[in-house]
């Protein structure tokens, strides 16, 4: 008999194993990105003390004017920005990239740029 493959199932299963060997500090924390059907959600972490220094998404009050008209490979892309400005506001310049075993192409990738373009390093 066939079973069926739960791909989130198969994600959680990557991101649980990146996550063993990938970890944010005070000095680099780590730049999380979750990806659901209609909306991408970014955040930077600092694993040592488990807090969340800021985040950005596409849910924003603050990006909605920016988003419209965009596809979303264009609304991560300015998501991606968004961080990246926030994050050099804290004086955070270098972080460690986690994509949470999403596939590095499409929005998870045009986050990374529009974050890159920004002025983060990773």
């Amino acid at each position: 008999m066939l079973k069926k493959i739960d791909k989130n199932q198969v994600r959680l299963d990557k991101h649980e194993r990146i996550r063993n060997t990938l970890a944010g500090t005070s000095d680099r924390p780590r730049l999380s990105v979750y990806r659901s059907t209609q909306h991408i959600y970014a955040q930077i972490i600092d694993d040592a003390s488990g807090k969340t220094l800021t985040s950005a998404s596409t849910m924003d009050k603050d990006l909605a004017s920016k988003l419209t008209g965009l596809n979303k490979s264009g609304q991560a892309e300015k998501v991606g920005e968004a961080v990246a400005k926030k994050a050099l506001k804290l004086k955070i310049s270098k972080v460690v990239f986690d994509r949470s075993g999403y596939l590095y192409t499409g929005r998870v990738a045009a986050l990374a740029e529009g974050a890159r373009k920004a002025g983060l390093e990773f």
